[in-house]
């Protein structure tokens, strides 16, 4: 959804400094915030599932736990982004900045609490999630051999999905903690962190809308790095994700399934050799879709 709206955006407000679409801007510039944070909560998710099965001494889970361990995902991977969206209004010192070229971009009074509430987010979670991913190589090479067993328990989980899951986490974590401290330095450098006063001094003309052309907001270097790291982290992490699974076995038998569901509509049938693939969606009816995890904070405008 981050990557759909960077790309709207590039396009609607490419050589554009208007505001054809405020009220596009106010979701979607929350939702880059949210996005920001939920991408590395996401990852966080994926490593403490992994260190629980690396680390799990039963290869039975009852269906209590089963659902704890869904309850604990979704409070970590939609609700700190949903509190953290909502503790930006705290900082917000305007509605959102309008670039030349980019489009639509948060912004953020830097004040002390901004840290806290806001930037420090990121960083904070990949750093839990490097302490799970190490955790989780420790617990596989120690439980080796038992893994096979756990595996075979899991049946929504092979080894190739499991080692990919890894991959797809440990490079997130190696990734997310310099790139989480890299964005706060690169958002916060040269500016001057103001006071906080109080709610009013913050929101003071609130429904001001700051417009920046290309000329201004380009010749300054570290504005440049963070409003580009943040466009571009979103579709990067996307290809990651297809790259690790996109080609996988059961990803290129859904291909061919949606393929020859498709080709019947236009008379053409398939092989035998393909029957098998087609009957496993007579017999599903569905197509079981990937869950997609990318990372990185959205670049924030800076209230003067």
């Amino acid at each position: 959804m981050a990557s759909l709206i960077e790309f709207v955006d590039s396009i609607v407000w490419h050589g554009n400094i208007g505001n054809p679409a405020p009220v596009w801007c106010d979701i979607t510039t929350k939702f880059l915030i949210g996005a920001g944070v939920g991408i590395p909560a996401a990852s966080l998710c994926i490593n403490r599932r992994l260190y629980k099965i690396a680390s799990v001494h039963v290869t039975s889970i009852t269906r209590q736990a089963k659902r704890r361990a869904i309850f604990i995902d979704i409070s970590i991977g939609m609700g700190i982004p949903i509190i953290v969206m909502t503790l930006h209004t705290i900082v917000q010192g305007h509605r959102f900045n309008v670039l030349e070229d980019i489009g639509c971009i948060p912004t953020t009074y830097l004040t002390p609490p901004a840290y806290p509430l806001v930037l420090m987010w990121p960083l904070l979670l990949g750093c839990i999630s490097f302490i799970y991913a190490t955790l989780t190589l420790v617990s596989f090479w120690r439980r080796r051999v038992e893994f096979a067993v756990v595996l075979k328990s899991n049946s929504s989980l092979t080894a190739s999905r499991y080692f990919r899951l890894m991959l797809l986490s440990c490079i997130e974590m190696v990734c997310t903690v310099p790139l989480g401290a890299y964005s706060i330095y690169i958002d916060t450098a040269g500016v001057h962190v103001d006071a906080w006063i109080s709610w009013a001094d913050t929101h003071f003309d609130f429904w001001f809308i700051e417009f920046v052309p290309a000329s201004v907001w380009q010749n300054n270097h570290n504005y440049v790095v963070a409003v580009e790291l943040g466009r571009w982290l979103y579709p990067i992490s996307g290809l990651l994700f297809f790259a690790l699974f996109g080609f996988a076995e059961e990803a290129m038998r859904h291909y061919r399934v949606a393929f020859w569901w498709i080709a019947r509509h236009f008379g053409i049938q398939p092989r035998v050799g393909n029957l098998s693939s087609v009957n496993i969606y007579n017999k599903s009816q569905h197509l079981n879709p990937n869950i997609s995890i990318p990372t990185s904070q959205s670049p924030k405008g800076v209230k003067d």
